[in-house]
């Protein structure tokens, strides 16, 4: 960056405490936020229960213009020559932010057509439990894994890393071991209880997950969470660390688990291809699929796909997928094995009352499952199961149309 983007750039930042005033502003407008979205030609918007919602600030104009939008992501990135750097080189960039006495924040700053946007995904301050968020009761033998990889699966703001920092969270609670984690960015600050942490910072602290990991090996730890893995290098080096008995927790962006396991395969060449699979089979513990759903009363649930690496997930892993042995009929029938399906988390939570028909077939893996699945309960509770009204047999068809 030249002397002449610089200045312009400390120019136009505005002061922490007025950039905090509008943020205050905004996390007041809703109790259940998790994102707040600058767009230009937008006002102010906030993101609860999954929906986008303006919040109007005393601006000249309710609309962002890209003045604004430029002026809230340069006081956001603070004259951080990296961050700089990586916005005009590659158009985004991520870190974390703090507000004064205030939450902490994910934030994305990218460019579109002539301006700048920002995401900024609220972190909560407080590392979940695993009961707290009702989660499955599997989650708690995850963290008594010795070694080995365990994956969580899903699109971007689906709850992976509440899910993670929960688990480490257990192992925290309960075991004197030495956890580093590799973010990007930092998002649950873990405080020392029987465990270590170290947590470090892509960008701040390594330059990529690939290179964290392999310094990692030589940090001693029992216990690695890698933030994402995102090549083929990152997916490597996971994989030794788990083979050296480390036990290592990461995530993908894919939605499902058979979807994971040929989306690792496609990381290799077709000679590798057979290798990797024993390797896999060898190493891998748990793939979880996590998605969030509306519920009934407001607010949003999380279901979870949970495949535990047995007999029949290492055959499977090893030659394949075939009639009656997908990774969907085997966690189907798993659940000796604490496996399940979204659909049959769907089907449960439709049971239980917390979200409607029209989100059940929406959210289907198979929707002729889940049709099946919840015709089944409004019939067992006494509801139409169809549409269709006024039925009845024409006794006299026949003999009008001469048959008799």
């Amino acid at each position: 960056m030249n002397g002449y983007n610089r200045r312009r750039c400390e120019r136009l930042q505005m002061k922490r405490a007025d950039f905090d005033n509008i943020l205050s502003t905004m996390l007041d407008a809703h109790p259940r936020i998790s994102d707040l979205n600058f767009t230009v030609g937008r006002p102010c918007q906030i993101a609860a229960d999954g929906k986008l919602q303006p919040v109007f600030m005393d601006f000249a104009t309710n609309l962002l213009t890209p003045f604004q939008t430029e002026q809230l992501a340069l006081t956001l990135i603070n004259d951080d020559r990296r961050l700089l750097g990586e916005l005009f080189r590659h158009g985004s960039c991520d870190f974390s932010y703090s507000m004064l006495d205030g939450p902490r924040f994910r934030v994305n700053v990218f460019s579109q057509i002539d301006a700048y946007s920002i995401v900024m995904r609220r972190l909560e301050s407080e590392v979940p439990a695993i009961d707290k968020l009702g989660l499955p009761e599997c989650f708690k033998e995850m963290a008594k894994e010795q070694n080995g990889i365990i994956l969580f699966t899903g699109a971007t703001g689906t709850g992976k890393t509440t899910s993670l920092a929960a688990i480490l969270d257990e192992i925290n609670r309960s075991k004197h071991l030495h956890v580093i984690t590799l973010e990007d960015p930092v998002e649950y600050v873990h405080p020392h209880k029987k465990a270590t942490f170290n947590q470090r910072e892509l960008g701040k602290n390594f330059d990529t997950f690939a290179n964290g990991l392999r310094a990692a090996l030589r940090q001693a730890p029992h216990v690695i969470l890698v933030g994402e893995i995102r090549d083929r290098e990152t997916m490597d080096v996971a994989l030794n660390a788990a083979e050296t008995g480390h036990l290592v927790f990461s995530t993908l962006h894919t939605v499902s688990a058979g979807q994971t396991i040929n989306r690792i395969l496609g990381l290799y060449t077709i000679e590798e291809e057979r290798q990797v699979r024993f390797r896999l089979a060898d190493s891998l513990r748990w793939v979880v699929g996590q998605r969030l759903l509306p519920k009934i009363q407001g607010g949003r649930i999380a279901i979870f796909e949970i495949m535990h690496n047995n007999i029949r997930v290492k055959d499977s892993v090893i030659n394949g997928e075939r009639e009656g042995k997908t990774f969907y009929d085997i966690m189907e029938n798993g659940q000796a094995y604490s496996m399940q399906t979204f659909d049959q988390h769907i089907i449960r939570l439709f049971r239980q009352g917390l979200i409607d028909e029209e989100t059940s077939l929406a959210y289907a893996t198979s929707r002729a499952k889940v049709r099946h699945g919840v015709d089944q309960i409004k019939s067992q509770r006494g509801e139409k199961t169809s549409d269709i009204d006024g039925l009845s047999i024409d006794l006299d068809w026949d003999r009008r149309e001469g048959h008799l």
